[in-house]
């Protein structure tokens, strides 16, 4: 997997213990924040219906009236949109709205057994702050595991980008199945029967995740993604400047963890997003290079439209052809049969 997603693992996962995977199936953690708590606990609850031990020393009510909020939480986090860049003040205005007509020692009890924020500090922050996407329009934020060089097709997509169930937004919509594969595939490594733990892999696999081996017998359960970057429309592989096209994406990503900013999914079923790599935004540069087009059909970002004019003006890449051929043109005449 290479030293990349080691260091990532490192630093911000940490698979359970072996009684973990006995009682839930498969649960993977992180030790950054309260929220991966709660989305953990959460996952706990749907499995099993058992509240998190330690939580009436916080609050008043019974452990029957700790289900029902528990019950009402999973369902909210459901059709909530998934927390941005920060979650504890998201994720504690999902548990206030949720629970708002219980009792008020008990929704702060709660937030206190987590370490989320109180009403009284949500009231200071407006919605314009930092809990806020950069765009309207952005659905949900996803941090990837290190991107290879082999996962970029061309010159505005990339295949096999996986991301970690440890997000707190992946960790309750990893398929029951697929958690309790990652866990008998878990134990039947731990007793080196690996034909098994290879058969389990690719049932794994073939519900869209993948585990990652690491050293020590730990473990990486991650969703695999498609993407399409959004706003640019790169030359196809055959066309000029297409070959140059993909190589400039592997070199902008190759290795690296990226910050996608999703705005929805294509008819090809990939995550329309805005891709940063190590604070560098993607299309801004595949634009500025003269490497792509502005997709101006998708995308009415008048930052696109001044980068690709600046390309033009300099005859940079694609430009510096007396008459380049749009792709989308290109894809509909091959369509067509011209």
């Amino acid at each position: 997997m290479g030293n990349a997603l080691r260091f990532l693992y490192g630093k911000c996962c940490k698979p359970s213990t072996s009684e973990d995977f006995d009682s839930v199936g498969a649960s993977y953690t992180t030790t950054t924040s309260g929220v991966s708590a709660l989305a953990k606990d959460l996952f706990n609850f749907e499995i099993n219906s058992q509240v998190p031990e330690g939580l009436s020393q916080y609050v008043v009510s019974s452990r029957k009236a700790q289900a029902r909020w528990y019950g009402k939480l999973l369902q909210a986090w459901r059709k909530a949109k998934p927390p941005p860049n920060t979650p504890e003040m998201v994720i504690a205005r999902l548990v206030v709205q949720t629970l708002i007509r219980h009792q008020k020692a008990d929704v702060e009890g709660l937030l206190d057994f987590y370490g989320l924020p109180h009403p009284s500090t949500l009231a200071e922050v407006s919605a314009a702050e930092s809990t806020r996407l950069p765009h309207d329009e952005v659905k949900y934020e996803m941090h990837t595991l290190p991107v290879y060089g082999n996962s970029v097709p061309d010159g505005d997509g990339l295949n096999d980008v996986y991301v970690s169930t440890t997000d707190p937004r992946e960790s309750l919509l990893v398929p029951r199945q697929v958690l309790l594969a990652a866990a008998r595939r878990a134990k039947a490594r731990a007793k080196k029967n690996y034909d098994t733990a290879d058969q389990l892999g690719k049932k794994i696999i073939e519900s869209g995740y993948k585990v990652f081996d690491l050293p020590n017998d730990e473990m990486i359960l991650a969703r695999k993604y498609r993407i399409r970057l959004r706003g640019i429309d790169a030359p196809e592989n055959s066309m000029p400047y297409g070959k140059e096209a993909k190589q400039e994406l592997v070199k902008l990503v190759h290795g690296k963890c990226l910050r996608l900013l999703v705005y929805g999914e294509d008819q090809y079923s990939r995550c329309v997003a805005d891709v940063y790599c190590n604070g560098i935004f993607v299309q801004e540069v595949m634009l500025k290079k003269g490497l792509a087009w502005h997709y101006v059909a998708y995308d009415k970002r008048i930052e696109f439209a001044t980068w690709e004019k600046e390309a033009r003006a300099k005859r940079i890449g694609l430009w510096a052809l007396s008459n380049p051929e749009k792709p989308w043109e290109w894809r509909r005449d091959r369509r067509e049969g011209r």
